[in-house]
């Protein structure tokens, strides 16, 4: 069994790729929020081949702002800041790469100096962030700056020491301003419509707060490229660990397994300089708008519609979910009936191609991916992955049955209770649910997730129709009722 560490990597199987660049030689040009599985298994592996290229000046800072993030840290040092990337093919076929790219971390609650510090300097030309859905407090429909995060609530009342993001940010870009260093670019890498625009929000908002000039310069100066990111990426679990140390003879603390597709599309504004992302797959592209609807309402969408109706039907994982003909075809329906009617012509994509592309992702059967991770967050993860499909097929004057179907079936879960649900609304969600019990569409009444849709009489009585097919029928029978008229439909 090999330990991963620096000195032990010549050690590595011959099949398991590793770093050949020299730690000693690289800087840190980027500084990265969030470093969970996803950013490891994605964007991290990108700098990991510019690295590799010669690009010496484009390693990761990883900072950590949420007490859950100081594990991560402990880990990488001990590990002399290597991982394992484990990725599986829809076929099954295993590989494995050992990344070095994150080349420092910031603990940010024991060190928030040091966080500022790395910012502030001018070697720093990007700062990214996968600070999840709900990590930036935009309202999905007004698109204000309306933050419910404490720790970014106590930074707008005193910002002497920072502890969140956006504080962090805005005292480093002060910090850069003061001393004439050229803002860096902001990089969201999050799966939220037009991110990049939503940080700028966000950022210069926070900023405005407190002074005003400052956010005027942020607005003026600094770049916040929209991206689309796609790698489906489950929680590091025991078994992934010891399914490296038995595969691959290694020994790592926390390792990370995804699929094997990756893509990334980027569009090409930075502020301060950018690496050759071209060169190690990234897509760069002016425009990402009509990509990031493809990837949230087709692939993140999906994943919402398959969950709760997954989870009422008895299934833990997505593939259980996939080799289920009734569950399949809803999914598939979604996507094609519904969905992708929605959406522009995407530039280079065959939407029906990718479609079953998608199919064939979620039915892998080595990812394990669960379904309970699909649902965390769902009151920001929503209205950015299936509400915007509703409001355009009711502006056109469409059926959203299927995706009525997936909200009954969301208050369902939250009703039946015996799935933990980690949300920041889950309270309120909670009692709708057993509102919705004796009457149905008081679910819909929740205008912070509905927002407009709340009041919709169409959606109401779609909604109806499909709660109570759940309680007549349950899962499966309301999936074949929302199938049939589906077909019956394309049939007129």
């Amino acid at each position: 069994m090999i330990e991963l560490r620096r000195t032990t990597s010549n050690d590595l199987p011959a099949g398991v790729a590793k770093p050949e660049y020299d730690a000693d030689e690289l800087h840190c040009g980027v500084v990265h929020f969030g470093v969970g599985a996803f950013h490891r298994a994605h964007q991290a592996v990108y700098f990991d081949r510019l690295l590799s290229a010669g690009h010496l000046d484009w390693a990761l800072c990883g900072v950590g702002v949420l007490p859950g993030d100081k594990r991560i840290g402990e880990v990488l040092d001990a590990q002399d800041h290597l991982y394992t990337v484990v990725t599986v093919d829809p076929d099954g076929r295993r590989d494995a790469q050992v990344v070095g790219s994150v080349a420092d971390f910031v603990f940010a609650p024991e060190d928030p100096q040091g966080v500022l510090d790395v910012l502030s300097s001018p070697a720093t030309m990007i700062v990214s962030l996968t600070i999840t859905e709900a990590g930036y407090g935009v309202n999905d429909v007004t698109g204000v700056f309306e933050p419910t995060d404490p720790a970014v609530l106590a930074d707008l009342e005193d910002l002497s020491t920072p502890s969140s993001v956006f504080g962090f940010l805005t005292v480093a870009l002060a910090t850069r301003r003061f001393h004439g260093i050229p803002p860096f670019t902001v990089m969201s890498c999050d799966n939220i419509v037009h991110n990049g625009t939503v940080t700028r929000t966000a950022l210069t908002s926070f900023a405005r707060h407190h002074d005003s000039d400052l956010a005027d310069w942020i607005d003026a100066t600094a770049a916040f490229p929209n991206s689309m990111v796609d790698r489906i990426t489950p929680a590091t679990t025991p078994t992934v660990v010891d399914d490296l140390r038995r595969d691959f003879g290694i020994d790592d603390r926390w390792p990370v397994q995804s699929e094997s597709f990756s893509q990334w599309v980027l569009e090409d504004s930075f502020s301060f300089g950018r690496p050759p992302f071209a060169d190690v797959g990234v897509q760069l592209v002016t425009d990402v708008a009509p990509y990031e609807h493809m990837k949230l309402r087709l692939l993140n969408g999906s994943h919402q519609a398959m969950s709760y109706l997954g989870i009422l039907a008895g299934y833990t994982h997505v593939h259980e979910v996939m080799a289920s003909p009734d569950l399949r075809e809803f999914v598939a329906s979604y996507m094609r009936a519904e969905a992708a009617p929605t959406l522009a012509p995407v530039p280079g994509i065959d939407l029906d191609e990718y479609i079953e592309q998608l199919l064939q992702r979620f039915s892998s059967l080595a990812v394990r991916d669960t379904l309970e991770r699909q649902i965390v967050d769902a009151s920001a993860r929503i209205p950015k992955f299936v509400l915007p499909v509703i409001r355009d097929r009711l502006a056109e004057d469409r059926s959203v049955d299927h995706a009525a179907l997936v909200l009954a079936a969301w208050c369902a879960v939250y009703e039946r209770g015996d799935v933990p649900m980690i949300d920041a609304d889950a309270e309120r969600l909670q009692r709708l649910s057993w509102e919705d019990h004796d009457n149905p569409g008081a679910f819909l009444t929740n205008r912070a997730v509905f927002g407009d849709l709340a009041g919709s009489p169409r959606l109401r009585g779609a909604y109806q129709r499909a709660k109570r097919s759940l309680q007549d029928s349950g899962a499966r029978g309301a999936v074949r009722r929302v199938l049939e008229q589906s077909s019956a439909g394309q049939t007129l």
